[in-house]
C-alpha cells in the first residue's frame, strides 16, 4: 500500500514538474487519467496535502501547486524499480493515441521537444535546417515556438525558445492504427558513410531502460552528426522496431506514403530472415530501422550549444507543424 501510494505521488510530481504554472487538482488527475493511473480529484487533493506536508509541493493561492526544489529531488531519486520500463510504457501510451491518417494528412503526431537559449537559438537553428538537409535527416517539418507559449504539454519557459522535431515513434502509431502490431525493440547509434546507412554499432533496449535510449546516446559524447550532414559519414542516432512479416505489403505502402507527406525517414527494412543493419529480426518478424528524430539536436550538442532536449515527449495535431525553413 506505501509503495503504491508513492508511485501516484510520483506520478502527480511528473505532471507538476511539466509545469511553469500551478496546476490544480481536476487538471492534474485529468493528466493521471492520460497516463494510465485513475485517480478523481478529490483523492489528488488528499495526495497534494501530503506532499505539501513533505516539502515536495507548494500551494499557489488558489490556482493549485507547484513543484519545490525537493520535489523534483525526490523525482530524480525515483525508485528505479517504479522507473524501469517507464519509457516503453510512453511509447506504448503515446502510440496509441497517435491519429495520424497519412493519405488525408491529418491527426496527431508524436514529437520530441527541446529548450534552446534565445541567444543561441540563431546559431542552432542554422545547424538544425543543415542536419534537416541532408539525406542523414528525418521530418522536416517542426514546431517552434517562444517564451509563454506551449508545444503541447510543455510550456515554454522565459528566456527559452522551444523546437518540437516529429518523433520515429509516430510511426509505431500509425502502423497500430492501420492493424499492424508493431513492437519497439531499441534505440541506438548507426554508423552512416557516404550517406548510406552501414550497421548499428551501439544498442539499448527500450523494455530495460527507464531512460529514451537515444537521449542517453545524445549526452554520450560518441555520436558525430554535424560531421556527418556535412561529409556524409559519421554515427547518429536511429531505432529499431519489429512488425509480423505477414504484414510486409501493406507496410511498404503505409512507408512510401509516409516518405511523401515527410513525416518520418525510413532507413532500412528487413525482409524475413535477413539482417537489418547488422541486426537478425525475430521469427517471423521484419526489421524496421528509423533515423532518430534528435539528430538535428545532438548536432547543435556537438557544435557546444546546450539544449534541454526531450525524447517521446509530447503528441499533437499534425495541422501545427511547418517546414524548418519557414522558422525565423
Amino acid at each position: 500500500m506505501e509503495q503504491d501510494v508513492e508511485r501516484k505521488i510520483i506520478g502527480i510530481l511528473k505532471v507538476l514538474s511539466s509545469s511553469t504554472e500551478p496546476v490544480g487538482a481536476n487538471i492534474i488527475a485529468r493528466e493521471l487519467h492520460r497516463r494510465g493511473i485513475v485517480l478523481d480529484g478529490r483523492t489528488v487533493r488528499y495526495h497534494l496535502k501530503i506532499m505539501d506536508e513533505r516539502g515536495l509541493t507548494k500551494k499557489e493561492g488558489r490556482e493549485g501547486r507547484l513543484i519545490t526544489q525537493k520535489g523534483l529531488s525526490e523525482l530524480e531519486e525515483a525508485l528505479v524499480s517504479d522507473r524501469v520500463g517507464l519509457i516503453i510504457t510512453q511509447i506504448e501510451s503515446l502510440s496509441y493515441q497517435v491519429t495520424f491518417n497519412p493519405w488525408r494528412k491529418e491527426g496527431k503526431v508524436i514529437l520530441n521537444t527541446s529548450l534552446i537559449k534565445k541567444d543561441k537559438f540563431k546559431e542552432a537553428l542554422s545547424i538544425i535546417k543543415r542536419v534537416l538537409k541532408s539525406r542523414i535527416g528525418m521530418s522536416s517539418l517542426v514546431i517552434c515556438r517562444r517564451e509563454g507559449e506551449r508545444i503541447g504539454d510543455l510550456v515554454i519557459p522565459k528566456g527559452e525558445v522551444g523546437l518540437g522535431t516529429v518523433c520515429s515513434i509516430t510511426v509505431n502509431g500509425v502502423l497500430l492504427k492501420e492493424g499492424i502490431p508493431v513492437e519497439a525493440k531499441f534505440g541506438g547509434i548507426v554508423q552512416v558513410s557516404d550517406f548510406v546507412p552501414q550497421r548499428f554499432t551501439e544498442l539499448v533496449t527500450y523494455s530495460g531502460s527507464s531512460l529514451d535510449p537515444l537521449e542517453i546516446f545524445m549526452k554520450s559524447g560518441i555520436t558525430s552528426v554535424l560531421k556527418a550532414a556535412k561529409t556524409g559519414s559519421g554515427k547518429v542516432l536511429a531505432n529499431f522496431r519489429e512488425i509480423p512479416a505477414v504484414a510486409w505489403e501493406q507496410a511498404e505502402e503505409i512507408f512510401e506514403r509516409l516518405k511523401e507527406v515527410e513525416i518520418i525517414k525510413i532507413i532500412a527494412i528487413s525482409k524475413p530472415g535477413q539482417l537489418i543493419l547488422g541486426v537478425s529480426p525475430g521469427v517471423d518478424k521484419m526489421g524496421i530501422a528509423v533515423m532518430g528524430g534528435l539528430n538535428p539536436l545532438v548536432a547543435v550538442e556537438e557544435a557546444g550549444i546546450r539544449t534541454q532536449s526531450k525524447a517521446i515527449s509530447t503528441i499533437v495535431d499534425f495541422k501545427e507543424l511547418v517546414s524548418i525553413e519557414e522558422v525565423e
